[in-house]
Order: C-alpha cells, then structure tokens, then sequence
C-alpha cells in the first residue's frame, strides 16, 4: 500500500501514531511530503526515525529546506579565520526569522544529538526529493510540498526550480491535469476552506493533506491506492 502525509513540523509522537493507526509495515510506502521539521519539539527524532526506514520517502519543503541551510552553516565551527564568511548579516536575518518561525525548536532539538548524529540528519535532509511522481493502480500522482504554478503546468517537473516547488500554493479551485492527481501540503486545508480544517481536501484533480498538524490540529494521511484518508487527533 502507498501512503502519504505532510507537514509533521515536530510532531513526533502524532507520527508514531499514524504508522500505528494504518498498521504501516515494511511492504508498505510511505511519502512525506515536507516540512519534517519546526514548531514541533520533535524535529530531530522524526529525521531520524525516518531515516532509518528504506520505505519512507521524504520530499523538501520550505522549513526543510531553511534548516538544512542554517543547520549546516551552524555545525561548522565557527573560528576568527571564517567567522565573515559563516555568520554574515544576511545569515543572521534568515537564521533569526527562522526561529521565530518555528526553528528554535530544531536547533534546541538537534544540541542534544552528538556531533556526527547531528552531521548525518543534515546530510539527510539535502538528499530529500524536490517531487515524485507515481502511478498506483490506475491513477498518476505528482507528489509535491508547495504546488506548482498553473502556467507552467505543462513543464517538466525536473526543469523547475526547487525553491518554487517548496513555496507555490496552488489555486485548489482549478484543474492543472487532465488525468493526474496533484497532491500537496504546505497549504493547511482550513485555508482552502472553513469545512476543511482539519481535514484533507479533494477536488478538482487536487489532493491537500496538510490538515494542521503543526498547529494542533489532526495529522492527515492518505492511502493512494483507494483514497481512504486516516486522521490522528
């Protein structure tokens, strides 16, 4: 079976508890659709949980993304030789405006690792996958954190920029593919619409399951391979 869930920002314990709630076992796939980490206190046991499990796929979302960067600049030691080259002004504007956006909590969570703990979670976080694309049954899905922008709906996924698939939000009141699912997160459902907090939104050839964990509200997750959709409170 072929699941999929977003945005967990942290929240480790809800985590466990869907792997448990769709009884998920090693002939199972899952896929993260981003945005692991942040808000939650449990960025840095969720990276390594997943890490460890050959059948969860992760794909980048914007907080990955931002973590990645300052995390890895963080780890370096900083000396008086490369001090301007590693905590320059606009590092410390992005690092400061990531904490307040739900980063503290990773770094706080990632200091308690050992240094190599610490190197290798970074390291996997850069390998996340900008976008997936699958076919289950008789069903196409592009799997992606963000969204893509509807006038380049017919370009090649590979030829656009990551950082535009982290952070598009995709206008959910229009159809970009004839025969494909798009399937996203990063957008929670309630703002899609008020009937939808809490709850993953399917229309119009979109699938959004970004349900709000990150902000107390439930942990969506859906199974491709016949839309049942599953919920941690």
């Amino acid at each position: 079976m072929v699941y999929v869930l977003s945005d967990l920002h942290g929240q480790y314990e809800k985590y466990l508890a869907m792997l448990e709630k769709i009884s998920f076992s090693d002939t199972d796939e899952l896929y993260v659709l981003g945005d692991v980490v942040d808000r939650g206190e449990g960025s840095a046991e969720l990276l390594t949980d997943m890490s460890m499990r050959p059948n969860v796929f992760p794909i980048m979302g914007n907080h990955d993304l931002t973590a990645a960067i300052l995390l890895k600049k963080l780890c370096v030691e900083i000396t008086e030789e490369n001090y301007d080259n590693q905590l320059t002004p606009d590092l410390l504007k992005i690092l400061t405006m990531w904490q307040m956006d739900g980063g503290q909590a990773t770094l706080t969570s990632f200091k308690k690792l050992p240094a190599e703990e610490r190197e290798a979670l970074i390291e996997y976080m850069e390998e996340f996958s900008p976008y997936e694309t699958l076919t289950v049954g008789k069903n196409r899905f592009v799997l992606v954190h963000g969204g893509i922008p509807f006038e380049k709906r017919s370009v090649p996924l590979s030829e656009q920029s990551v950082h535009e698939l982290v952070i598009t939000r995709p206008d959910y009141g229009l159809r970009y593919f004839e025969n494909t699912f798009l399937v996203t997160g990063h957008t929670p459902t309630l703002h899609i619409g008020a009937e939808y907090r809490g709850r993953i939104y399917r229309k119009n050839g979109h699938i959004a399951i970004d349900c709000g964990a990150g902000f107390g509200l439930p942990l969506g997750c859906i199974r491709l391979d016949d839309f049942e959709e599953f919920y941690v409170e």
